[in-house]
């Protein structure tokens, strides 16, 4: 019986569990979002203005959604502070060059000089790194946006198999969904990255702990081994996203962890306790995407060797050490990604943006250092 909150069934079902998927056809886009587990509410911000902002691009999405401190209330920023913050976007789209072609007609000044080379090319860059294609630092209903494009395939491989972890890791942070259509695949895809998402952290946090250990762990994931966290981002940013944002963390996980067999939540202390024994984290290891059981096997496994991965997991899942070396496997798997969607921005945002948008997340880490040492 699971006993986070009152006892009911547990269901592991992939795609499954308490999230609700598959209810009905012909919903709003707003009541798909909430179906998926993400769609919350934000800061003072209405709907209108998000709609207003998707009115400007091609139409032809799969999903899109609004993150960051322009969405979400973050500490170190006052809400009329958030309200001026860039907003950022991702849509999912399920032809790239298409959508960009009609994108370089409504929106050519959005694009770098990469836009003489045409849609084609520029799908070509956008699989590199990520799989994402960022236009930055664009003007649009008298905010400053941003928006990544990255295929309905692309995602969906990020999602189940962590193969980048850089889109896969913003969906384990409160989104703001704005449009979702009826595709089951990346509908399942979406839950199953919750579910390893709470699988990971559950490796590397102690026996019991609390709710807000739970949240800081998954937020965190995204960022590990991301050199922008070295130089380039506020070094508070995971404590400056949870904190005040819990009661969306639980609204995003609360089901998952009702359906999860391994987890206990003691009410009285507010903590939870999870099964740490060598078979409970051989499962949970089991359990985790593709990639990263690929990356934790090539970190043990000597070269030459070509042990089974079931054989490496169960090694791992005995060692002291099993919550570092998964830390070691996502920090592996971030730390690629980033720097190759970094430098990839110098060529899609152009030279001019990319130095001002360093700038300015120069200024918010030099900002957030300054008040930790204050």
């Amino acid at each position: 019986m699971c006993r986070y909150g009152a006892p009911r069934h547990c269901a592991t079902q992939p795609g499954g569990g308490g999230l609700g998927l598959n209810r009905g056809r012909g919903r709003t886009a707003g009541r798909r979002g909430r179906r998926a587990g993400m769609a919350v509410p934000v800061l003072s911000s209405s709907a209108v203005k998000f709609r207003q902002v998707l009115a400007h691009f091609p139409q032809e999405l799969s999903l899109a959604f609004a993150y960051g401190s322009g969405v979400f209330q973050q500490d170190g920023a006052s809400a009329g502070h958030s309200e001026n913050n860039m907003l950022d976007f991702v849509f999912a789209v399920d032809d790239s060059v298409t959508w960009h072609m009609m994108n370089l007609l409504k929106n050519k000044n959005h694009y770098s000089f990469l836009k003489v080379f045409g849609p084609k090319q520029i799908s070509n860059i956008q699989s590199y790194g990520a799989g994402i294609y960022y236009n930055t630092l664009v003007p649009c209903n008298g905010r400053m946006i941003k928006y990544g494009v990255i295929s309905t395939d692309a995602l969906i491989d990020d999602l189940l198999h962590w193969k980048t972890l850089y889109v896969a890791g913003r969906l384990h942070k409160p989104v703001k969904i704005l449009t979702q259509n009826e595709n089951g695949k990346l509908q399942a895809a979406l839950v199953s990255n919750l579910k390893s998402a709470v699988t990971a952290a559950f490796l590397m946090l102690p026996e019991s702990f609390s709710e807000e250990d739970l949240y800081m762990q998954i937020a965190g994931l995204s960022y590990s081994g991301d050199f922008r966290m070295i130089i380039g981002e506020d070094r508070s940013k995971v404590q400056n996203i949870v904190k005040p944002n819990v009661p969306y963390f639980q609204k995003l996980y609360s089901n998952i962890l009702q359906d999860c067999p391994q987890v206990v939540y003691k009410h009285h202390l507010g903590r939870l306790e999870i099964d740490k024994s060598p078979e409970g984290q051989f499962t949970q290891l089991m359990a985790l995407p593709r990639s990263l059981q690929q990356k934790i096997t090539s970190l043990v496994d000597p070269p030459g060797k070509n042990r089974d991965v079931e054989e490496i997991l169960l090694q791992v899942a005995h060692d002291p050490d099993c919550g570092f070396v998964v830390h070691q496997g996502i920090s592996g798997i971030v730390r690629s990604s980033s720097i190759a969607q970094s430098a990839k921005t110098i060529l899609t945002a152009g030279a001019k943006k990319s130095v001002t948008y360093s700038m300015k997340k120069l200024y918010k880490m030099t900002k957030g250092w300054l008040k930790t040492t204050s």
